[in-house]
């Protein structure tokens, strides 16, 4: 459900903390509720997370699902379904009891899984505001097609993209993972 008034990111972030039941995202200082996902989605998103958990150091990386957001000027905050974020951001946000979790820098991995409900949002609006984060790799998962698209960014600040359907996936900025897809899709 959207609502079309806007609202500061400060306003944002009050209310976020203010109703932690409800997962609000907030592009262009609009308002919207991130809407309840199918079992594969979750699952999905669950499976790449503890994955990625079981592979990163977690002295140097911390890997969130569904929870934290990113952010970027103009009052714009989404919640990724996955992301990788470094253990150095997430460290003086741990005494902060009033502070909602929020990232601006860019971050080594940010992850989509495709829902019926924010398929073309995710890559229509969410992928473009990832890039402008400078976001190093960003994937869309879809769970019923079994692909993951990546979009890699280049060292001139553009974004290539490639499409996979087997084989093991390493992201170019977390050295020494791997996501073998069919381990990923068995769901």
């Amino acid at each position: 459900m959207a609502i079309e008034t806007r609202i500061s990111g400060e306003a944002y972030e009050r209310l976020a903390l203010a109703e932690p039941d409800r997962k609000w995202e907030l592009r262009d200082g609009v308002l919207r509720e991130k809407p309840g996902m199918t079992a594969a989605h979750n699952e999905l998103a669950v499976t790449l997370g503890y994955i990625l958990m079981s592979q990163l150091d977690r002295i140097a990386y911390r890997v969130r699902i569904d929870a934290g957001r990113l952010q970027r000027p103009a009052a714009t905050y989404f919640i990724p379904d996955v992301f990788v974020v470094p253990t150095g951001y997430v460290t003086p946000l741990l005494d902060q009891q009033d502070v909602l979790e929020v990232f601006d820098q860019p971050l080594p991995l940010v992850v989509e899984v495709w829902s019926r409900s924010t398929g073309d949002y995710d890559v229509e609006e969410k992928l473009t505001v990832y890039q402008q984060r400078s976001d190093l790799e960003i994937w869309r998962i879809h769970p019923y097609e079994r692909t993951l698209t990546a979009w890699r960014r280049q060292p001139d600040g553009s974004y290539e993209q490639s499409v996979y359907r087997d084989g093991t996936i390493s992201p170019t900025a977390l050295p020494g993972v791997g996501i073998d897809l069919e381990a990923l899709f068995d769901l």
